[in-house]
């Protein structure tokens, strides 16, 4: 992740939200202690929990990581979101992953898709059955490429009244 991402994180997040955004890099967000040694995964439900924890009330916050991120009877995730916790991991998100050349581009959209998707779920919304809505659940990054980086109608006017 370089500066540009981040900034393009920010813009996204505060024209889609309508909220001051404030960037902090970090070292070491995710510990030894959430990987699974038999996946070779992190397990997202146990780190936001732990952040959960260390958060005041009305406190949100954002994890970007590049570690591989799972969910109990999931194979993987991109992202998860609970009670003002939400990260994403960008593991899956470069083309190269799927043994595709690198696409900046590309890879930048799919993060910004995967960040407003999961603050999203910060703010009260739900997946949506519009699959071009950035709120339609990901089964696979064919899905998250599909999507739009923005809410479609019937989800901003539920972001607006919530």
């Amino acid at each position: 992740m370089d500066d540009e991402v981040l900034e393009a994180v920010a813009k996204i997040l505060e024209e889609v939200y309508d909220g001051e955004v404030e960037i902090q890099l970090a070292e070491d967000l995710i510990g030894e202690d959430f990987l699974n040694p038999d996946r070779g995964q992190y397990d997202a439900w146990k780190i936001v929990q732990y952040y959960r924890g260390i958060l005041g009330e009305n406190e949100y916050i954002l994890l970007i990581t590049d570690k591989d991120l799972y969910a109990a009877g999931l194979n993987f995730v991109f992202g998860l979101a609970w009670r003002g916790v939400a990260i994403i991991s960008v593991h899956r998100l470069f083309p190269e992953f799927y043994g595709q050349q690198s696409d900046r581009e590309l890879f930048k959209e799919r993060v910004l898709k995967e960040v407003v998707h999961e603050v999203g779920h910060l703010h009260g919304l739900t997946h949506c059955s519009d699959r071009r809505c950035v709120m339609a659940f990901s089964n696979s990054i064919i899905d998250t490429d599909y999507k739009m980086n923005m809410p479609c109608k019937r989800c901003l006017t539920k972001l607006r009244l919530l």
